[in-house]
């Protein structure tokens, strides 16, 4: 029985939230999307393991990674018995990215809008939504996919993009800066075609 990491890879474009795929060369998956992922080697560690798949599988590193779950169902990959424990990524939209000759293709896709996926990839992919949904709740975790600073306007669009749905905008800022999830930098964004906004950062 072998042991895998699979990565759901999230990014924010163009008001978007966008989840990076793979395209299989090898039966029985040939042309279809999967996650980026693989085998863990005999001196890694999970983490180990997941660092070195994102890099190797999508060109990527130094961004946010967390284990999300375990995938055990005995047919998830019909090939070997094989279970994968799941992480989540997240990174800029402006991020280079690659992939080995093992694979046909590398891109981003619509989360609303995904194609048919390999093993059980919908499964993992749902499962990283959801709890990237979830954690924007009670973390700062979508600091990984804003620049330093940013407008309370900016930060509304991407909970937006994030959650599927939109948002009171005067009850989102103001919550989000009586919460104490953002702090006033002093500085305002100028030189752009609407008027001076003021600039946030994370607290």
């Amino acid at each position: 029985m072998g042991v895998a990491v699979d990565l759901a890879i999230f990014t924010v474009q163009e008001a978007r939230l966008e989840l990076l795929l793979i395209r299989m060369k090898r039966e029985p998956y040939t042309g279809q999307w999967a996650l980026p992922g693989g085998r863990i080697r005999g001196d890694e560690t999970v983490e180990q393991a997941a660092t070195r798949e994102l890099y190797e599988k999508a060109g990527l590193q130094q961004v946010y990674l967390e284990q999300l779950y375990t995938f055990s169902e005995p047919s998830r990959d019909p090939r070997a018995r094989c279970i994968s424990v799941a992480h989540m990524a997240l990174i800029r939209g402006d991020a280079p990215l690659r992939t080995t000759d093992k694979y046909s293709g590398i891109g981003w896709f619509p989360v609303t809008r995904l194609p048919p996926l390999a093993f059980d990839h919908k499964a993992m992919a749902d499962y990283a939504i959801k709890r990237l949904r979830a954690k924007l709740e009670w973390s700062d975790v979508a600091r990984n996919l804003l620049d330093k600073t940013f407008t309370l306007g900016e930060l509304q669009r991407l909970y937006e993009a994030i959650l599927g749905k939109r948002l009171d905008a005067r009850n989102f800022q103001r919550r989000a800066v009586a919460i104490g999830m953002v702090k006033d930098t002093g500085k305002m964004r100028t030189g752009q075609a609407y008027r001076p906004a003021r600039l946030y950062r994370f607290a």
